[in-house]
């Protein structure tokens, strides 16, 4: 897949009732939660700053998440994506396409990075399941 497989928003966006992302998205009952910082590997009881942020939809190569706090585009991020039918979470690699304010919070756009070392196959095989549910 190439990186502009995912057009999920820019600082440019179109009026918000059009769509400029090439999957077609779902609702879910998710959560993510995001590694901003990773603890020292050598201190045991040092711990990683996480930011827990509700899921407004999901694609196979992105999500919308809605965040506390502002984050910076083009950060790759760990996160732990959990979805209401699936009793293990997905841990995948996440970058930030971009980020504007919203309500009390943040609306952040982030596209999945496809990656060996992450859940990002079984990711890809449980968004289609969830789509032939619909």
């Amino acid at each position: 897949m190439a990186d502009n497989d995912y057009s999920f928003g820019t600082r440019n966006d179109p009026p918000v009732d059009q769509d400029n992302r090439a999957d077609y998205r779902l609702t879910a009952r998710a959560r993510a939660i995001l590694e901003l910082e990773s603890g020292m590997p050598e201190e045991a009881t040092s711990e990683a700053r996480e930011l827990v942020c509700g899921i407004r939809d999901i694609s196979a190569s992105g999500l919308c998440l809605s965040s506390g706090e502002p984050l910076s585009l083009g950060a790759l991020l760990p996160a732990s994506v959990s979805l209401g039918n699936h009793a293990e979470p997905f841990g995948l690699i996440v970058e930030v396409v971009w980020c504007r304010p919203h309500e009390s919070g943040f609306l952040v756009g982030v596209r999945i990075i496809e990656s060996d070392q992450t859940a990002y196959v079984e990711w890809v095989e449980a968004v289609a399941s969830a789509m032939d549910q619909d």
